[in-house]
């Protein structure tokens, strides 16, 4: 199966901070995990993709959080820099590779403005999380691509072994 895959957790330095959100290296993870996460890899065709920067972002960047989630989105940097068409480029080039390619499924990274599919920062710059979507896995989402974060690795494998 062709899978979406952030390009942090595939070890690639593209995190606003410059640095990575791998699971084979994170010891948060437990052996079982990252097992888990490698046979998924080795089983499946991937397509690595940062959508921040692909929409012209740059690594390292602000950090930014979504200031208002619901049309019209506002995205802003710590700065307050409005970068919201770049969060919004990047996740329309997400959903062209996915209608491209014919993919299905994402496995993003949870909590992103970007990327989380369950919970994303309030748009403060506080550390607290609310219930909602980052733009990419929105528009996936809306378009049909089931889309897991790294949390959910047994349902992104269930859904593998269900899809085929």
């Amino acid at each position: 199966m062709k899978i979406l895959i952030s390009s942090c957790l595939l070890g690639e330095d593209v995190r606003y901070d410059g640095n990575n959100s791998s699971i084979a290296f994170n010891p948060k993870f437990s052996f079982s995990s990252k097992e888990l996460f490698m046979d998924i890899l080795c089983d499946n065709e991937i397509y690595s993709f940062c959508p921040e920067v692909a929409g012209g972002l740059g690594i390292p960047r602000t950090p930014a959080e979504i200031i208002n989630n619901e049309k019209p989105f506002i995205v802003k940097d710590e700065k307050g820099t409005d970068v919201t068409i770049n969060f919004l480029l990047g996740a329309k080039k997400a959903l062209d590779i996915c209608k491209e390619e014919n993919i299905k499924v994402a496995l993003l990274k949870a909590n992103s403005p970007s990327c989380g599919n369950i919970k994303i920062y309030d748009g403060t710059f506080s550390n607290n999380l609310i219930d909602g979507l980052g733009l990419t896995a929105r528009l996936l989402k809306d378009n049909g691509i089931e889309v897991f974060n790294e949390e959910q690795l047994k349902e992104l494998s269930k859904f593998i072994k269900t899809n085929k």
